[in-house]
């Protein structure tokens, strides 16, 4: 190739520690300092050093004058980030009761102590059991949300039978969770559980006291219970049957240390340190449980350098929200995070099944309608998934996510890796069209990507590494951001 014929394929600049980070629309990337920053900017890449050409060229910022093969090569790039949205919902999500005992301040999704109006009917879980196979998606992650399901283990037996029964014509790959307190697993539980390959998912806020604090029951040993129901399944299912994730609270703001130990203390080979959510009934309650954006990036940080350390100690322990954007930086395979989709993977990689009858686009939009905001319901459970695709409501979460359409993501260096989330704009502004930089999620993940885009460059050898075994694509399930 002469070096010299070549143009400038599209690209997004940000100065970050002093230098300028360059990202392709490949989300490929490179640092420059401010000399090589504007030669590209200015068209003189016959001005920059042949191996820094060479480089630019390999992470799509040049390309030669003809150009053709580099853009099919681009285009195939692209389409890889973006398979786990065009594939089809692969992740789908059965709520079959919102009984739950426990009265947690942050809860999403209020409860019910009993199950009185609050459980799916047989006919709609049929139906939602039938329309998953509409489906093209190769692989079918089934997940057991509520309340919590254990409290109607029945609908969730006659659940699983169904959809395997069903697929043994469909020969699709399925993976089961359930999202569960396990205060109320059993051991006939787990012989269902076993034998039908159940994964289990719960939440540990951190020690007896913080979680007992953040997620009370009568009786007040909630952490206890949970801990009992983690050991009875690792019994009798194996140790990575279950996985944990936790929710900061104010509270949690002091001790993000003593929040990962206890993660290395119960023998989990991951944490994910999540920011409080402002959906549903949780949001009532921000002024006693919420803090400012930089309290939690704060207590992110030490959690985060907390994890480096048990990993130095030999402890393997993965932080699952650095893994999420490690593996879009890293990887050019997307795990398919359903929040950093353009166009959004509400709706297009993940449906919900309520209780009450209708289909969500996502988990949070129906925590949005236990507080009364129903705008986001696709339609009726039983719909043809061509009707909730070419709903309105469908429609409207695609236009007021897809980045190219958003002036403040047009110009952004990380278009590629984020994207708006129009659910988390109806939740905190009441309409789903709103400047992205406006919501609290855009803010966090600009502040993310920006941390450890500083982290990579900054890191040894031992932290690559570390940083490149996060990055594999992980399972795109919700169960790492709903609360149980």
């Amino acid at each position: 190739m002469n070096m010299y014929a070549v143009k400038t394929m599209p690209y997004q600049t940000r100065p970050l520690a002093g230098e300028w980070l360059a990202v392709s629309s490949a989300g490929d990337y490179v640092f420059l300092n401010k000399e090589q920053a504007e030669l590209l900017a200015q068209g003189r890449v016959s001005d920059l050093p042949l191996s820094m050409q060479a480089d630019l060229k390999a992470r799509y910022f040049i390309a030669s004058q003809s150009g053709s093969g580099t853009r099919r090569l681009l285009a195939s790039r692209q389409a890889t980030k973006r398979e786990t949205v065009t594939s089809g919902p692969s992740l789908h999500i059965i709520v079959p009761t919102l009984q739950c005992a426990h009265s947690c301040q942050y809860c999403q999704v209020s409860r019910s102590l009993t199950d009185t109006g609050h459980t799916i009917l047989h006919k709609d879980l049929l139906a939602a059991c039938d329309s998953i196979f509409e489906s093209k998606a190769p692989t079918l992650t089934i997940e057991f949300q509520g309340g919590d399901p254990l409290l109607r283990f029945d609908l969730v037996q006659e659940a699983v039978i169904r959809i395997q029964q069903r697929n043994r014509t469909e020969g699709r790959q399925l993976r089961f969770v359930i999202a569960s307190t396990l205060h109320q697993l059993t051991s006939d539980m787990c012989d269902f559980l076993a034998q039908h390959s159940v994964f289990l998912s719960t939440s540990i806020d951190g020690p007896a006291e913080l979680h007992n604090r953040n997620r009370p029951i009568p009786g007040r040993n909630s952490y206890e219970r949970t801990v009992a129901g983690i050991e009875l399944a690792r019994n009798r299912l194996g140790k990575d049957a279950v996985a944990a994730l936790m929710t900061t609270t104010k509270a949690s703001l002091a001790h993000p240390e003593a929040i990962v130990d206890e993660y290395v203390k119960l023998g989990f080979q991951e944490i994910f340190v999540r920011p409080l959510s402002s959906y549903g009934f949780a949001k009532r309650n921000q002024l006693l449980l919420g803090y400012k954006p930089t309290q939690f990036y704060d207590f992110y940080r030490r959690a985060l350098d907390r994890v480096f350390y048990w990993n130095k100690q030999g402890i393997a322990l993965r932080e699952v929200y650095a893994s999420i954007i490690l593996n879009k930086i890293l990887s050019p395979f997307d795990s398919g995070y359903v929040d950093l989709q353009s166009p959004t993977g509400a709706g297009q990689s993940v449906l919900v099944y309520n209780y009450d009858g209708f289909v969500y686009p996502s988990d949070e939009a129906r925590m949005l309608a236990e507080s009364g905001d129903s705008s986001l319901r696709l339609g009726p459970i039983g719909a043809t998934l061509a009707s909730l695709k070419h709903s309105d409501v469908q429609q409207m979460l695609i236009a007021s996510s897809q980045v190219e359409l958003m002036s403040d993501c047009r110009n952004c260096a990380y278009q590629t890796f984020c994207a708006p989330n129009p659910v988390d704009a109806q939740a905190q502004f009441g309409k789903m069209e709103v400047s992205p930089h406006l919501t609290e999620h855009c803010q966090r993940h600009q502040w993310l990507f920006d941390y450890f885009f500083s982290a990579v460059r900054e890191a040894d050898t031992d932290r690559l590494d570390l940083f490149h075994s996060w990055a594999r694509p992980v399972i795109a399930t919700e169960a790492i951001q709903c609360d149980v």
